[in-house]
């Protein structure tokens, strides 16, 4: 745990045989779950070697019990809660829920449920912070129409493809993404700089019939939205727990092997890589 940031617990390089019958890395993780929860909230017996949970702990003491959920939603930005009325949901981290925005429906993924996801909740910066209504989990034909929108954003990136070639617009394609509701597509996309789109925007607008976004994005939020694993073997850390970018200085890398060169420490993203900074001090 960092500041306001609950980055996954992972116990999954612990050996002994107290573990032993958990043969997966989640399961792992979820076997002391809630020991190391409890950790947080009553305070650690060896505080000397344990800043950040002590002052976790004097944060935990005045959380309101609620039932809040973290979610991720592919077609928006900034971070998303959602409350929970219904006792019986009993939904788990990785469920896909049904959930109503300001002006559209869409699917969400579960990042985090329980205790940490009222923490997250209630500590958030409140002008950032975005909640929305659970309508309800997926069904079957929910699901059907979740299938059919990823197949029409397969289609659609070949058109769109098409359409920059066509007008001539210096863009590198990233993601595409169909709202649940179809009110709306979105095309993501890098570029140098600004690109002037609008008669490709019409174009794609004759075509489906609906509202069009085109999102440009920094090379970093390319990584996290295509994924990848790192040099490490892990997954990205800006794909599995990291929820926002700080700028990484050439000292930091400096500071833990000036000996490596650059292009080491540099990441699918061409800057440097994130974890370099987990081991400077107050970061």
């Amino acid at each position: 745990i960092k500041g306001n940031n609950m980055y996954n617990i992972d116990l999954s390089f612990l050996k002994g045989k107290n573990i032993e019958e958990a043969l997966h890395e989640e399961e792992y993780n979820n076997k002391y779950h809630n020991q190391v929860i409890n950790c947080i909230k009553t305070g650690c017996k060896n505080p000397e070697h344990c800043f950040d949970v002590k002052e976790i702990s004097s944060k935990f003491e005045n959380i309101v019990d609620g039932n809040f959920m973290f979610v991720e939603c592919k077609g928006l930005v900034g971070d998303h809660f959602v409350k929970i009325h219904q006792p019986e949901s009993n939904l788990q981290k990785g469920d896909f829920i049904l959930v109503e925005f300001e002006d559209c429906t869409e699917i969400a993924k579960v990042v985090e449920n329980g205790e940490i996801a009222n923490y997250l909740y209630q500590t958030h910066d409140k002008e950032d912070l975005h909640l929305s209504k659970f309508l309800r989990r997926l069904t079957e034909e929910d699901e059907n129409q979740f299938k059919r929108n990823m197949f029409e954003e397969v289609k659609a990136r070949e058109v769109f493809k098409e359409k920059i070639k066509k007008h001539d617009l210096d863009m590198k394609l990233v993601d595409v993404h169909w709202q649940f509701d179809r009110k709306k597509i979105y095309f993501y996309y890098t570029a140098e700089g600004r690109v002037d789109f609008r008669e490709l925007a019409k174009d794609l607008a004759g075509l489906y019939k609906t509202r069009i976004e085109l999102r440009q994005i920094g090379v970093r939020d390319e990584a996290k939205r295509v994924g990848g694993l790192g040099t490490c073997g892990r997954e990205y850390c800006c794909v599995s727990f990291m929820n926002n970018f700080k700028r990484i200085s050439s000292q930091s890398a400096n500071e833990q092997n000036p000996a490596v060169s650059m292009s080491k420490l540099s990441g699918p993203c061409g800057k440097l890589k994130c974890c370099l900074s987990f081991e400077t001090e107050n970061n």
